[in-house]
């Protein structure tokens, strides 16, 4: 069986960022920019004030203070969005406010709070501000800057810059298209849960877990239903799996007598690259092509499912949509209570992570650890790293943990 690192490198080794297609700016958010922005002006155009105040020359203030406060004639004032028509000479200011052009001559703007805000004679009282409150030509971006590289993820900071830069739509990487089919007799979708009821069968729960965690990583899931226990039945929903970026089956994919995928795949043309993983949950995985389409075969325990989406499906997806940053980066924890493991394979428990008063992120376990227990990934913000050679962690030891979700990181309380 591969290490997880082999397997994740394998499964990334023959992936490239989707083609390139062009979306109204508000619907970029959550995209990755595929070519670069470039600006087509300087922003700001011209030296503008940072404060509501008055724009004077430095050598002017001089001394100023509560107690020998200096007297300036007011010769405008110039609002923003409006342009001063003198400059600035010695024993005179401008009314100035924010984002307003610097007049001619000025090199301070002194906030209004120094003064006793004079209309026609202003008395400045603080010279703190000398040769301050000044945005440069240019500070943000200057004509011909690339101001956002392709490459960058699209997030409200960056809708504004591109906004900025005049752009109403944007070239992006296009969405994966991600096709989803399941095996087994026993799953029904809900339109038959009266039989969940009567305890004749189970929820393909997986269908709609993995459609949620395609659609929240940026793909568009095509569900193409589940296969009856029948090389047949899932030869015919594999052929319906074309014009996509990426393939998802789950179960079917291990020893048992009713495990097609394997041999219905191999039937089809695919090319399996690697079938199993040492780790657990979620040992049983596959990936390989189906007709160059990457395909990958999801165990079909509810956690197992969970847990390999996020270690190999989340980063291909992300790749397919031109991300550099595939990986969730892991983070130390302190163990609240003993932790171990049995058989030697990386172990990825279900955790529950939180800031605590020392300053460190600290974690527990969600309760039992069994692979079907869905309700235990619902509970976790946290996948908790046990490596193989460590067959007991004590309270107090430090693991590696990958943080699922923002609820880690999150507070009931304000503190800086």
């Amino acid at each position: 069986m591969l290490t997880v690192a082999e397997a994740s490198a394998r499964s990334l080794a023959g992936i490239a960022p989707l083609g390139i297609e062009r979306v109204p700016l508000l619907d970029a958010v959550g995209r990755v920019l595929a070519r670069d922005a470039v600006a087509s002006y300087t922003l700001p155009h011209w030296d503008n004030s940072a404060m509501d105040g008055y724009a004077v020359r430095g050598a002017d203030l001089a001394g100023a203070s509560a107690q020998s406060p200096v007297r300036l004639a007011v010769q405008e004032t110039v609002a923003a969005g409006e342009f001063p028509t003198k400059p600035v000479r010695e024993g005179v200011c401008t009314r100035i406010m924010t984002g307003a052009p610097l007049p001619d001559g000025a090199d301070t703007v002194v906030r209004v709070e120094d003064t006793d805000g004079g209309l026609d004679l202003v008395s400045i009282r603080d010279a703190r501000d000398l040769r301050k409150n000044i945005r440069p030509r240019g500070e943000d971006f200057v004509a011909h800057d690339t101001v956002i590289p392709a490459g960058t993820p699209i997030a409200p900071a960056q809708v504004g810059v591109l906004a900025s830069l005049g752009l109403p739509s944007v070239d992006v990487h296009r969405r994966p298209v991600v096709a989803i089919l399941g095996s087994g007799d026993e799953l029904v979708d809900l339109d038959r849960f009266h039989e969940v009821l009567a305890g004749r069968k189970i929820v393909t729960s997986n269908s709609y877990t993995i459609s949620a965690l395609v659609r929240s990583n940026g793909g568009i899931p095509l569900l193409l239903g589940n296969a009856a226990d029948t090389p047949e039945s899932l030869r015919a929903l594999l052929e319906q799996a074309t014009g996509v970026d990426l393939i998802i089956t789950s179960a079917g994919a291990s020893v048992g007598a009713f495990d097609y995928t394997r041999e219905v795949l191999a039937s089809l043309g695919a090319r399996l690259d690697f079938w199993k993983v040492r780790m657990r949950p979620g040992a049983p995985i596959g990936f390989g092509t189906l007709h160059g389409t990457p395909w990958v075969g999801l165990p079909g325990n509810p956690v197992s499912v969970m847990v390999t989406f996020e270690l190999f499906v989340r980063p291909v997806l992300r790749r397919l949509q031109g991300h550099a940053r595939l990986f969730r980066h892991p983070v130390p924890v302190v163990l609240d209570e003993p932790v171990s493991i049995g058989a030697r394979l990386t172990h990825f428990l279900r955790g529950i992570a939180r800031p605590a008063e020392d300053g460190r992120m600290h974690a527990r376990l969600t309760g039992p650890q069994g692979s079907g227990i869905l309700t235990s990934m619902a509970r976790a913000n946290a996948l908790l790293v046990v490596p193989e050679d460590r067959p007991r962690c004590e309270a107090g030891d430090v693991v590696n943990a990958l943080l699922v979700g923002d609820d880690a990181s999150l507070s009931e309380s304000f503190a800086l």
